[in-house]
């Protein structure tokens, strides 16, 4: 038998989304690609539950009430976490969004991102290789498993520490791109991140709203023109 991190057990998925009620913001727009501000709270892909509609990709192929016109082959190369906000490049016909996929699948796109701690990381910049599997016990979780996990690479740097409560504004810059990986690299660390429900202390979870986590960054190739686009969207907070 093949070494294992967990028991294989059945994996069922309830979790029902609550209503969105911040819009998708549309940063940049030409013939071939969207960058897109996506608010904490909204899926990046419609779940399989049907109560589960309502997504930054639904909304772009549908439009946004009115607000924004409909993208009806507007496709997602890469996905933000339900609770994550910040920039997301979508491609508008297939070549763009095929082009974008190669990159992401080269990782040759480069992503960074902000992130509120709980407590004072000690060093001021670093790097967390520690290897994420599955947790088929608790989906949708992830764990820690340097037998069966794949190579996991974040790098950090401190951007302030905060005192009252005792706080840590870091900038991630994921090497790989795994699952979760930010936010359960934050909790292997000692220091996870305020709002998260799945990685989390006694006190990190209720110290914020929301998933202190933010897409501030990303660095690619145009699909057509080829030249390096830099992607920027300030954290809000």
């Amino acid at each position: 038998m093949p070494p294992t991190c967990a028991l294989s057990h059945t994996i069922v998925d309830d979790f029902l989304a609550p209503a969105c009620d911040d819009f998708v913001e549309i940063l940049y727009q030409d013939d071939e690609i969207l960058l897109i501000n996506k608010p904490s709270g909204l899926l990046s892909l419609s779940g399989k539950n049907p109560l589960n509609w309502d997504s930054v990709h639904y909304r772009l192929v549908h439009g946004q009430q009115g607000l924004t016109p409909p993208f009806p082959h507007a496709k997602l190369p890469h996905r933000l976490d339900f609770g994550t906000s910040g920039i997301m490049v979508v491609g508008l016909n297939t070549e763009s969004a095929q082009h974008l996929n190669l990159q992401f699948q080269a990782r040759t796109i480069q992503k960074r991102y902000i992130a509120m701690l709980e407590g004072w990381v000690s060093e001021e910049q670093g790097q967390i290789n520690a290897a994420i599997t599955k947790d088929k016990t608790l989906f949708p979780r992830v764990k820690i498993c340097q037998i069966t996990g794949k190579p996991a690479i974040s790098e950090y740097r401190v951007i302030q520490r905060l005192a009252e409560p005792p706080c840590s504004l870091v900038q991630y810059t994921p090497i790989t791109g795994r699952t979760h990986q930010l936010r359960i690299h934050s909790l292997t660390m000692g220091h996870p991140i305020l709002g998260c429900d799945l990685y989390k202390s006694t006190r990190s979870e209720q110290m914020a709203s929301r998933l202190m986590l933010h897409a501030s960054e990303l660095h690619f190739e145009h699909p057509t023109s080829h030249k390096r686009v830099n992607g920027l969207c300030p954290s809000p907070f």
